[in-house]
């Protein structure tokens, strides 16, 4: 009993010290009893390590060893604790921060999308731009010069060669404008032809130089020839050679003593003269031409009264707006115009036709359409066409001016030939290849020596 009453003294001390420990800031209140001086020493020496150690070795040792007073160094390590929780979570928050800023893509370094939208944005108003400048470029004299052999003349010059386009060097018209007889200073005389503004108007400035190029490129010894051209302030002209002798119409119906220069074999060779035009325009340009104003008043003569065709090329002036209506109606009401016309419809056998009307003109002397004549004689083709295969009737026919003075063999077979050029059907009309080689066969029968001026 002593001895258990003893231990269980001690052990009610050594609990008390425990529970007290903690709280007591001195070492020397906690020796009660010399048999416990020898713990005492060692729980001095282990906090050393417990304060020390715990965050190297996690405070494992001292538990294994039992011989920590482990309350008040739990108490200290959940008070540092509870003050790490704060800075703990701060520190995520700040943590956090900087991640989430850290994956958004870095603004400043990388700027590829934001040079695309200004060189675009440059690009859109520049084009818009160029050709804003070009559209108010002013004709074409200048600028577009260069891309034809055509000589350039300006408005100042042809006022002056022409005495201000005066009425006394005016020396024809027709749909399409009027034509000027010009002098140069050397003496050299051209025909200007002055487009009519319904004509011209609908071409831009590029548009007429090309036409210009393509009236150039038409080369033919019965073709009349482009010298020049002229686009400022508006006008249109257009420059060529110039031909003594007027057109094949004066020639036929407006001087008598003139009249009479005309043989028939000259009028088989005009006849000629004019169809390797037509045959030149129809069958050797790339592409076709069309001539569509095709009469007497376009076939001038030279002063070995040559015929050159006048107005080649100049199809899409015609065709344009009111004057194809106008050309239209002027071919129908002056006997020129093929019976498709009126449909709207013209092609290279509408030329022939036409080319028929005109060798009907060199046979008979009569105009296309003379309103002076009775009704039945008043449309040449009309009133001939029956009579072209009656011989009797044909010798009628024939020009009183010519005395007679022709072959009858001949004269048959150029009215063979009119009257294929003027079939009512386009289909039936021989092309212009084959109208050239029946006239030239036509002039190589003819006697060499005969008194008709050739």
């Amino acid at each position: 009993m002593p001895r258990c009453c003893r231990g269980r003294q001690a052990a009610d001390r050594f609990s008390k010290r425990h529970e007290i420990a903690p709280y007591i800031g001195s070492r020397e209140n906690t020796t009660d009893n010399e048999s416990l001086v020898q713990p005492s020493n060692q729980t001095e020496k282990v906090p050393k390590v417990a304060v020390v150690r715990p965050k190297e070795e996690h405070q494992t040792g001292p538990r294994r060893m039992g011989l920590i007073p482990v309350p008040r160094n739990e108490q200290e390590l959940n008070v540092q604790r509870m003050s790490a929780i704060p800075k703990q979570d701060n520190h995520e928050r700040d943590m956090s921060r900087f991640d989430i800023d850290s994956l958004r893509p870095p603004p400043t370094p990388p700027p590829p999308p934001p040079p695309p939208p200004p060189t675009l944005f440059e690009k859109v108003i520049v084009k818009p731009i160029v050709p804003a400048e070009i559209t108010t470029v002013k004709p074409s004299t200048k600028s577009l010069n260069p891309s034809t052999t055509v000589k350039s003349y300006t408005i100042a010059a042809l006022q002056q060669y022409t005495n201000s386009f005066s009425q006394e060097n005016l020396i024809g018209g027709g749909m399409l404008g009027s034509v000027y007889r010009a002098q140069l200073p050397d003496g050299k005389l051209l025909a200007v032809k002055k487009l009519d503004k319904r004509a011209s108007s609908q071409q831009k400035d590029d548009e007429f130089l090309d036409l210009v190029n393509s009236i150039d490129k038409i080369r033919h010894a019965n073709v009349v020839e482009l010298m020049g051209y002229c686009a400022e302030h508006g006008e249109r002209l257009l420059i060529y050679e110039y031909c003594s002798n007027g057109t094949l119409q004066d020639a036929l119906h407006s001087d008598d003593e003139f009249k009479k220069k005309l043989s028939w074999n000259i009028r088989i060779r005009m006849a000629l003269g004019a169809a390797r035009a037509l045959e030149y325009l129809h069958e050797v340009c790339e592409p076709s031409i069309i001539h569509r104003n095709f009469k007497s008043v376009n076939v001038l003569l030279n002063d070995e009264l040559a015929v050159h065709v006048s107005d080649c090329g100049l199809a899409t002036l015609i065709s344009s707006g009111s004057v194809s209506q106008l050309s239209g109606h002027l071919l129908s009401a002056y006997g020129y115009g093929a019976p498709e016309f009126e449909s709207g419809v013209y092609t290279s056998k509408s030329d022939v036709y036409s080319f028929g009307v005109v060798m009907l003109e060199l046979l008979t002397g009569r105009k296309s359409h003379d309103r002076t004549r009775n009704r039945g004689e008043q449309f040449l083709v009309r009133w001939a066409i029956p009579q072209l295969h009656d011989i009797d009737a044909l010798s009628r026919m024939v020009d009183p001016s010519l005395n007679g003075e022709y072959p009858a063999k001949s004269l048959s077979h150029f009215a063979d030939v009119i009257s294929r050029c003027v079939q009512p059907e386009p289909e039936f009309r021989p092309p212009m290849s084959e109208v050239v080689q029946d006239l030239i066969q036509m002039i190589q029968k003819e006697p060499p020596n005969r008194s008709d001026g050739d």
